[in-house]
């Protein structure tokens, strides 16, 4: 009988995790040509690439909607079960709301891998989906030449307190809720084999509280740091809201040992093409091996908040706008 300790999910595909996301840039061409979707209910569209689509249902509820998905970022499938699920529910979270319910979205290699560990990884999405007392019933499966999991997420959210990215004023600190490092570590873990629990701790760790914190805290303005990078999601709210930004790269947590392997040469692709997307956008007093820390692809990373959190280290501010979108210090 073939285990999950027999087979290494991240050698069935080219990328890993939201490291494997259509490049910034390029997704953006694509998109100017579509005229997005309107209509007064329309709350959150396309228009600034937001977290997800919030409609209006009536005067105190908004329903809240994404979809996200991606390749094997660890070897254990309950794992990656878990930290596709979460990553999935940040979207939600990410814009003020709570999920409701979800389906699964699930791609195998049946012809590769057995589809028994398949069963692994809905059962950690399904954990992680109770923990968040959401309701996860049914969803997609397809055969696929490489393994891609994730959700299809419903929320609830008050129209009148979402968590927005074009929301964010000139005078308003920046607030991280989770240490950047991630890409590089799980680069390294697809090279190597080599765990690393508090990575896997953080990726699975719910963005729920956070949230709460922030819509408590009277915050507007956020959004989840993932696969663009910090550098990425920060440029993208700061031109979204009309706003720059001053960036403590001093301030910035990592998870360890982030630092160590990246000076061993552990850097996704994804992460190099981040920082090739927003360096036009960044007046840096930092060399670019820290830009590309900062750049890194991020799985299920934490809440980026206009606005102070406590708990949680204060990075930097959003100012008026001026020539560079951000500039690091």
């Amino acid at each position: 009988m073939t285990t999950s300790a027999d087979v290494r999910l991240t050698q069935y595909a080219a990328g890993g995790g939201c490291a494997c996301k259509v490049p910034p840039g390029e997704l953006e061409r694509v998109l100017s040509g579509i005229a997005p979707a309107t209509g007064e209910d329309l709350l959150v569209g396309v228009e600034h690439g937001d977290d997800a689509a919030v409609v209006r249902l009536n005067g105190d509820r908004a329903v809240v909607l994404t979809a996200d998905f991606f390749t094997p970022v660890v070897d254990d499938p309950y794992d990656w079960g878990r930290i596709a699920a979460a990553n999935a529910l940040s979207d939600v979270y990410a814009m003020g709301g709570e999920p409701v319910v979800a389906v699964n979205l699930l791609a195998w290699p049946r012809d590769k891998v057995p589809f028994d560990l398949a069963a692994e990884v809905l059962r950690g999405g399904a954990d992680v989906a109770r923990a968040a007392a959401c309701h996860l019933a049914g969803g997609h499966s397809i055969d696929d030449p490489e393994p891609k999991y994730g959700l299809a997420v419903t929320g609830l959210a008050d129209p009148a307190r979402l968590l927005r990215n074009d929301a964010g004023s000139a005078g308003t600190p920046l607030t991280l809720t989770k240490p950047l490092g991630l890409g590089v570590l799980n680069n390294r873990h697809k090279a190597t084999g080599e765990v690393f629990p508090e990575a896997v701790e953080i990726m699975t760790t719910l963005n729920r509280d956070a949230a709460r914190a922030a819509l408590d805290a009277g915050a507007t303005c956020a959004t989840d740091v993932t696969g663009f990078g910090l550098l990425g999601h920060l440029h993208k709210l700061c031109r979204a809201s009309g706003v720059s930004a001053v960036l403590d790269s001093a301030a910035v947590p990592y998870v360890e040992p982030a630092r160590a392997s990246y000076a061993a040469g552990y850097v996704p692709g994804g992460s190099r093409r981040n920082l090739e997307w927003v360096h036009a956008h960044v007046e840096a007093e930092v060399d670019d091996d820290e830009l590309l820390l900062l750049a890194d692809a991020q799985t299920s990373g934490g809440l980026l908040v206009a606005g102070e959190l406590p708990g949680h280290p204060v990075i930097g501010e959003l100012v008026p706008a001026g020539d560079s979108t951000i500039t690091v210090r």
